[in-house]
């Protein structure tokens, strides 16, 4: 985000948190983790060790106060780069060595002792609002809806041009290593990477690769991240025109997508789509093939923001409206290799792809979406 972008996002994020903070009649929240962190600030925390939890930048609300906390190695480089004053937020700093390390910054900043504030899941403080701050964020920003449109046409282009230069016989490392190379060159993190071919792709729903030749068939499926957020895409290609079988399977996992995109619409629940993905599995021939793969939902400052099964309707995000502004991600899958996945936003009037297929084989939607769907790339 620009200056000006970050300040309107960050605003927006301080109303809802604020709004919440009086709801719960609570004195303080501290985010600690990288998506919440991403989010409260507008992507002021590039990863430096992507494996972590736990972030080097906390953002610490209060009432009337907001502040960024980090340690004294990273202060510069954070106003350096992203001066969180011009988005309201005071910057403070800490050593980088202590048990505590930002725990009681954040709440001799805030005032309050640290169990009496609530966190998205640190053990430091008294209140776990982590199911909280997942639904706060869910309804993106106007300005992180625009940052996720330019994530997904990057995302998009990446996987599709990692594909397109494939010659059948090349190692699967060799396709995900340009993959990844794409993604890094704009900036871009790849957080889920699995590249492989045929007869793994058929086997296996996480094939990953093992630098084996890829000769008929290459899958390639990422999750990437810039600036806290996330956006997800697979793509299938073939040496030549695709097998009947895995063409015919593919067809109906389009369906089955078409029918959890329609239900995904505002004014709609979560708990209604996970049931037009029963249905729709049922429908064409495969009942409860669900139960055999991930099947997505909400994507944004995580992979996945939650995931829940069909079955499990005592979810707590079962009767959770789908908003304007929610971001989805839907994975339905078959065995024998035929999966889809793209990401799109959700708006007033319908729903909006941020990873179309650019120069790409496409086919006609199976349902109400009504955009070119991606087909399998033939090579050769």
């Amino acid at each position: 985000m620009n200056p000006e972008q970050r300040s309107a996002h960050v605003g927006e994020v301080l109303s809802r948190v604020r709004g919440w903070l009086e709801r719960s009649q609570t004195r303080g929240l501290v985010l600690t983790r990288p998506g919440a962190v991403s989010w409260a600030s507008g992507g002021m925390n590039p990863a430096i060790d992507r494996s972590v939890s736990t972030d080097l930048l906390w953002v610490a609300i209060g009432p009337e106060r907001q502040a960024v906390i980090t340690t004294e190695v990273e202060r510069e480089r954070v106003e350096h780069d992203f001066a969180p004053e011009d988005a309201g937020l005071e910057l403070l700093s800490a050593p980088w060595y202590g048990q505590d390390q930002f725990v009681l910054p954040a709440a001799r900043f805030l005032g309050v002792a640290p169990e009496r504030l609530a966190s998205d899941g640190h053990p430091g403080f008294g209140c776990d609002a982590e199911a909280e701050v997942v639904r706060m964020r869910l309804a993106h920003t106007r300005e992180a809806q625009l940052e996720l449109r330019a994530l997904g046409a990057d995302v998009a282009g990446a996987l599709e041009g990692a594909l397109r230069e494939w010659a059948p016989g090349e190692p699967d490392r060799s396709i995900q290593s340009r993959l990844v190379a794409r993604l890094e060159a704009v900036g871009a993190e790849p957080v889920t990477v699995i590249v492989s071919g045929d007869e793994r792709v058929r086997r296996f729903r996480h094939p990953m690769a093992t630098g084996i030749p890829v000769r008929e068939l290459a899958m390639a499926v990422i999750v990437a991240r810039r600036g806290g957020l996330h956006a997800a895409a697979t793509r299938l290609a073939s040496a030549g025109a695709p097998e009947r079988e895995l063409s015919e399977r593919l067809q109906l996992v389009r369906q089955v997508e078409a029918a959890v995109l329609e239900a995904s619409r505002a004014g709609s629940t979560y708990g209604s789509a996970a049931e037009a993905l029963d249905r729709a599995y049922a429908a064409v021939g495969h009942p409860g093939a669900w139960a055999e793969h991930y099947q997505g939902g909400p994507i944004g400052y995580a992979g996945r923001e939650f995931e829940f099964a069909p079955s499990e309707r005592q979810s707590p995000w079962w009767e959770l409206p789908i908003e304007r502004g929610h971001a989805v991600a839907w994975n339905p899958s078959l065995r024998g290799g035929a999966k889809v996945e793209d990401t799109f936003l959700v708006g007033a009037s319908g729903l909006e792809c941020v990873t179309p297929p650019r120069d790409w084989p496409t086919e006609p939607d199976p349902g109400c979406f009504g955009e070119p769907r991606p087909a399998v790339l033939e090579v050769g």
